[in-house]
């Protein structure tokens, strides 16, 4: 008899253990989906979202969404997974380097690689070594297509936050393919490449990766790059992966601003990488203008991006356009590969730092 009780005990408790750990239950709030309601309660989206779904199928919609005001259940917690990096595909040909408009293609097995989106002097990208070899770079540069963004004048010209933002996203992310790492660029223009100018003409005709049309309304592009960066994370689950948004504020004409940086409050990844890139902007900033305080920030927002996206990621102001000094840094294209460098720098001391964590 006793042996029998002691069976059932066994047999029994794990179960109750679970159903227990299972009961845990949060209430949707208005734009609430499963990754971020995950994600919002400490759970890792990806690994989390098929026991979300069996938990919870009875209160869904019929494609997977939540209804505002109705009680969720959330999954048990697992033990942390390792990381598992995903090796570059190699270039078949290697005489011939291949021209892509997907840096995802690029392996430096080869001294070069041409990426004709770059612009006709970019183009030719050296590959230095294989240091970030096993990354995965998504980098959104605010606006885009029939949205400018923030606007001014410049000498009676006309200048835009989006044109400025995507010149310093594309010289990022040269320098970091010349490092081995693999690149999504989701905000895109063929025609204008890397412009060693100051005026950067305006124009509307960017597209959203790989080559769809931008939306007129607001919420609805927000979704579409939210989505393809989300679909694209999936696809690479376990690599490491890093979201960078660059943006140029836009403020009252007489106050300009240093370089500041938001994060998800929730994510201790994200907050990291902004840290690391806030700390290079630092050491820069003492060693080119010692004489000055550089007051930029670190901080947790709410923005659409921040909230929605899956990967670790840092949103990136880089300047006020209203503001004359801070016309300057925009304007000369020395500043803006100056500006990619140094979020460089600390994008590499964040991927040497998580190496070390796992």
């Amino acid at each position: 008899m006793k042996i029998l009780l002691l069976l059932f005990l066994y047999l029994t408790i794990p179960s109750i253990t679970i159903a227990q750990a299972s009961q845990i239950k949060v209430i949707a709030s208005a734009g609430d989906g499963v990754y971020s309601i995950l994600r919002n309660n400490g759970f890792e989206p990806t690994k989390y979202y098929k026991a979300f779904i069996e938990l919870n199928k009875d209160s869904l919609t019929l494609d997977n969404g939540l209804v505002k005001g109705r009680t969720y259940r959330l999954p048990t917690i697992q033990k942390k997974d390792s990381i598992v990096t995903i090796e570059t595909p190699p270039i078949v040909d290697k005489t011939k380097p291949k021209i892509s408009d997907n840096p995802l293609d690029s392996k430096p097995t080869v001294k070069h690689i041409n990426y004709p989106l770059f612009g006709k002097d970019y183009a030719h990208v050296p590959l230095e070594n294989n240091m970030l070899n096993g990354t995965i770079y998504y980098l959104i540069s605010g606006h885009g297509g029939p949205d400018p963004g923030a606007i001014e004048t410049y000498n009676g010209k006309l200048i835009s936050e989006d044109e400025y933002a995507y010149d310093v996203t594309l010289r990022l992310a040269r320098r970091l393919i010349s490092y081995g790492a693999k690149v999504y660029i989701i905000i895109k223009d063929k025609n204008d490449g890397i412009r060693d100018k100051k005026i950067l003409e305006v124009d509307y005709d960017e597209v959203n990766f790989p080559n769809k049309p931008i939306s007129k309304n607001q919420k609805l592009r927000l979704r579409q790059r939210t989505k393809t960066v989300n679909s694209l994370y999936l696809k690479h689950k376990g690599a490491y992966q890093r979201l960078i948004v660059t943006h140029v504020d836009s403020r009252s004409k007489g106050k300009n601003i240093d370089v500041f940086f938001y994060h998800h409050y929730n994510s201790k990844s994200g907050k990291r990488l902004a840290k690391n890139i806030h700390q290079s902007f630092k050491e820069k900033y003492a060693k080119y203008q010692p004489n000055r305080t550089y007051s930029g920030s670190v901080k947790s927002r709410g923005l659409y991006l921040v909230k929605k996206t899956l990967p670790a990621m840092v949103y990136i102001e880089l300047g006020n356009i209203k503001s004359k000094k801070d016309q300057k840094r925009i304007l000369n294209y020395h500043n803006r590969k100056a500006l990619a460098k140094w979020i460089f720098n600390g994008l590499v001391v964040d991927f040497n730092e998580s190496k070390k964590l796992y």
